[in-house]
């Protein structure tokens, strides 16, 4: 029997890990679905439930998922929401950390989070009342946006900034949580504490399975506010429990030594072709942002995809992310030759590019 009218143990077993995980502060809830998007679906509603409030913070370049809820959270690419308005009403977005290209033209060295400070200065001054703000919806990383590290002190200020108002923070580790940065969440590199986080993708080894972890406290809802019928069935839990267990073994650990060697050997290629503009990530979340070469930074969305093209007739599969990003997103089960044979048909993808060119 399959449904979340009787408990079973696998499902318990794994609530309790998820529990002893997780980067937040007290006792956790977990509400189990099929997929991230689910997860998400789960943290918007619990959060306009708990708080009283409408309204939902999120940030240009994120991705949610597809769903109506999660898709009026998303904004990466319009494609994805074009002929499905009108979407939830009440979301509201802001600038994210893309240091690489600042969105107030600021340098690293000279910046004071004012990407952020659009929302506190603008959107909560103007257009929206920071006391109807439910949370603030944010990637830790973000992923579909182009492989996009954020520095501490932007997610410092979205947690301070929440805390003042009362509002819930809920950190999408649906791409970049369960070992993939080298730490089993992405939050624990940034000392990142939310109030809800959701979980996905790589937590079953890529069975179906989504999480919504809360706060105890947060999540209060009363029977029958929220269901899934399949969601945290016993052979996705099953296979998370081993998922997991490898993870805490071994394999956060090689994503975060691998990371490093991958990281330094994209860096490497990046000094010695012009069409590479920035090379960036955490563990194996590491994406490379490809370029036209020349003043400007200009965004080559052509050029990335005849080097992913190129390293698939190579043997090597890439995808992109963002308009112009390579994406590296190995298993984490990846060893140091495979990431030598990885860097070595890069390189002559990359070469190849720029002699076409």
């Amino acid at each position: 029997m399959s449904g979340t009218d009787f408990y079973y143990s696998p499902q318990i077993q794994l609530a309790e890990e998820i529990a002893s995980l997780v980067p937040m502060d007290g006792p956790v809830k977990v509400f189990f679905g099929n997929s991230g998007a689910e997860a998400n679906e789960a943290a918007i509603k619990l959060a306009r439930y708990h708080t009283g409030r409408q309204r939902i913070l999120a940030f240009f370049g994120s991705f949610h998922g597809r769903t109506m809820g999660a898709l009026s959270l998303t904004a990466s690419r319009a494609v994805q929401k074009r002929g499905f308005a009108p979407l939830v009403p009440g979301v509201e977005h802001v600038p994210y950390a893309y240091c690489y290209r600042c969105p107030v033209n600021r340098k690293v060295e000279d910046c004071d989070v004012e990407c952020f400070g659009l929302a506190t200065d603008f959107h909560f001054l103007r257009t929206v009342p920071p006391e109807e703000v439910a949370a603030i919806v944010i990637e830790v990383v973000q992923g579909e946006g182009g492989y996009v590290v954020p520095p501490r002190k932007f997610l410092d200020r979205v947690q301070e900034v929440a805390r003042q108002h009362g509002i819930l923070i809920i950190a999408d580790e649906v791409q970049s949580g369960m070992g993939r940065t080298g730490k089993m969440f992405a939050s624990e590199h940034f000392g990142f504490r939310p109030d809800l986080l959701t979980i996905a993708k790589g937590v079953a080894s890529g069975l179906p399975l989504g999480l919504c972890v809360a706060r105890e406290s947060v999540m209060n809802w009363v029977p029958g506010s929220h269901a899934s019928t399949f969601g945290g069935n016993p052979v996705s839990c099953a296979a998370a429990l081993t998922t997991l267990r490898l993870l805490k073994e071994k394999y956060v650990e090689n994503a975060r030594i691998q990371g490093d060697r991958l990281l330094a050997g994209l860096k490497g290629i990046m000094s010695r072709h012009a069409i590479i503009g920035d090379v960036r990530g955490l563990g194996l979340m590491v994406g490379a942002e490809i370029i036209s070469p020349g003043p400007g930074r200009k965004r080559d969305p052509r050029g990335r995809d005849a080097i992913v093209e190129k390293g698939f007739l190579r043997g090597l599969l890439l995808l992109g992310c963002g308009d112009n990003t390579v994406r590296f997103s190995p298993p984490l089960v990846v060893s140091n030759d495979e990431v030598e044979t990885c860097l070595r048909i890069f390189e002559a993808s990359v070469t190849e590019v720029e002699a076409e060119a």
